[in-house]
């Protein structure tokens, strides 16, 4: 496996050795030793989630605030997706910045954010299987959010914002002055 780091410290782009055949493939997608080493911290994951969603669909901004701040490494199972990182780390050179890549059932790639991020995605292909580990329980009380199209972060979802399909709750976020402090 090969981990990149992104512009955003502490935020790495994974990219596991698939090995194809007739058959099909065979790839590790996770192993504890080669993730911390490739990542140069123990990170410890105890829940999984995964969702299924159909195109145009954009699940985010959120994060987690103080003691319940979650890392995630993200893939995906099935279909195409815009997966977004934003850096809310308060004393963050990057603060308020983010990256954006193409996560696809067939390249593979998976993501590792880091606790102090804001994470969303937008469905690009027809559907598509979400698959995420995180570090930390989820908790209500602790969620936080930023609205998709803050315009001091810019995102470029490069997708028409009239064909989003966006949550009622994730539409009245706040933008990210007015957001939780993450800590």
């Amino acid at each position: 496996m090969e981990f990149i780091e992104t512009d955003l410290k502490g935020c790495f782009i994974l990219e596991p050795r698939v090995f194809k055949d007739e058959r099909g493939y065979f790839m590790e997608s996770y192993n504890e030793l080669t993730f911390q080493n490739g990542v140069g911290q123990k990170v410890n994951f105890v829940q999984d989630n995964q969702s299924h969603s159909t195109k145009g669909v954009l699940r985010g901004l959120h994060y987690q605030c103080g003691e319940n701040t979650q890392a995630k490494l993200v893939r995906v199972l099935e279909g195409e997706v815009l997966d977004i990182a934003v850096d809310i780390r308060p004393d963050s050179e990057t603060y308020g910045q983010y990256i954006s890549i193409v996560l696809t059932a067939e390249n593979q790639k998976q993501l590792f954010i880091p606790r102090g991020f804001a994470h969303g995605f937008l469905v690009l292909s027809e559907s598509a299987t979400f698959f995420y580990k995180c570090d930390n329980f989820y908790n209500a009380v602790s969620e936080g959010g930023i609205i998709f199209n803050d315009p001091t972060i810019n995102i470029d979802w490069n997708f028409s914002i009239e064909e989003l399909i966006i949550s009622d709750k994730d539409g009245e976020l706040p933008m990210l002055a007015n957001a939780k402090r993450i800590w």
